[in-house]
């Protein structure tokens, strides 16, 4: 039993509701107004410090404690995907968006958590930053919150940060996190083969780019498997591919192609961002082509404080037991730019199971179904969390 369960409980149905009105007014990107407009009004008799983003829809909102101590951030983001809805649900988005990451049950989860803790305000010993975010899927917006001074909002850095991510592939109310690298840095390589076109009946007299393409993309995958340790991985999908030619009798001038690249450590990343272009560009020189590349740095690697992720699994085994605490032994090969705060400020991110009695679903498929029950275990951790470092000091 935490010191918030008996509230969250009665939270419960309104957390739904307003998760499944999330859902369905779903934005993608850095401007999400409806979505703004719906947490503003949740948050407005909280008694909160309410700041909204000048370059994006974000809110920042900052709980004072009734006793002196430190400042603790809690962070949901808000965006939905580019992705036509096809769950079935009766509360279904209808604008061709959709939240099939779950950021809908953040938004709400995070409410709670304030919810939980404005209620003993008075007794709480230090301070609360509720970071809302735009634009996680992409283009990011982590980094311009930072820029806009959100850690500072309290008047003093935190001495921690938590986040809370669900997972409709995870059993629902199981409880997932480790010390160290929890997420992948996201990466793009973007590349460009240049020959000389020509006609398809003809390939002696041009220079093709095509077949030199398809060299590329394998030299992609073995560098994976041959010139990194197998210890420190990376993962290189080519994601996008496309030539110049407009005719089925027309070779192409060019072909474009971007790759996505997953590392789990800086060092690893330096060796793919170099290394990789330096070998792609000598293969295409070799068979008559030039080779444009442009490496892209996206978001960092999540990394939990392992101090800090050690106090934060002990919370999780009182709250739920350990055997619903999972300590997952190798990352995940996805992202997230809650890396940028983690980068700034200790702390974690944590996995919430969310599959719903129709079975498990993936992240970011189309019929992802999420078991809103889980919202009152989400705010309650997120608050117990906030709560129990603020008192440690």
């Amino acid at each position: 039993m935490t010191r918030f369960d008996a509230h969250a409980a009665e939270l419960l149905d309104g957390l739904i509701t307003l998760r499944r009105e999330l859902h369905g007014a779903v934005e993608v990107g850095l401007y999400l107004p409806e979505t703004q407009r719906i947490l503003l009004r949740e948050l407005a008799d909280l008694g909160l410090e309410v700041s909204v983003g000048e370059s994006l829809s974000s809110i920042t909102a900052v709980l004072r404690g009734g006793r002196p101590g430190p400042v603790v951030l809690l962070r949901g983001d808000m965006d939905g995907l580019p992705v036509t809805e096809a769950s079935g649900l009766d509360f279904a988005a209808v604008s061709g968006a959709m939240h099939a990451c779950g950021h809908d049950l953040h938004m709400a989860g995070l409410v709670g958590a304030a919810r939980l803790l404005a209620a003993q305000r008075d007794d709480l010993p230090g301070s609360v930053i509720f970071m809302f975010q735009p634009a996680e899927e992409g283009p990011g917006g982590a980094e311009p919150m930072l820029a806009e001074g959100v850690l500072d909002a309290a008047g003093e850095r935190p001495v921690a940060a938590y986040a809370i991510h669900v997972d409709s592939a995870v059993p629902s109310g199981q409880l997932v996190t480790r010390e160290g690298a929890m997420m992948a840095s996201a990466n793009a390589l973007e590349l460009v083969v240049r020959g000389t076109g020509g006609h398809a009946a003809f390939p002696h007299l041009a220079i093709d780019p095509v077949p030199v393409a398809a060299q590329l993309i394998l030299a992609m995958q073995t560098f994976a498997a041959r010139r990194l340790p197998a210890t420190d991985q990376a993962v290189i999908s080519v994601t996008t591919l496309s030539s110049d030619a407009e005719a089925g009798n027309i070779l192409a001038a060019s072909v474009s192609m971007e790759a996505n690249i997953r590392t789990l450590s800086a060092a690893t990343l330096e060796v793919v961002s170099t290394e990789l272009p330096e070998m792609l560009t000598g293969i295409a020189e070799a068979n008559g082509c030039t080779l444009d590349t442009d490496f892209i740095a996206a978001y960092p690697v999540t990394v939990n404080d392992p101090a800090e992720t050690r106090e934060v699994l002990a919370v999780l085994d009182e709250i739920v037991g350990a055997e619903r605490v999972v300590r997952r032994e190798a990352p995940y090969m996805a992202s997230e730019d809650f890396s940028y705060v983690l980068d700034e400020v200790p702390g974690a991110m944590i996995f919430l199971g969310a599959a719903s009695a129709d079975g498990p679903k993936p992240l970011h498929s189309d019929d992802a179904i999420f078991d809103d029950g889980v919202l009152g275990l989400q705010a309650t951790v997120l608050a117990e969390l906030a709560w129990r470092r603020l008192a440690r000091g």
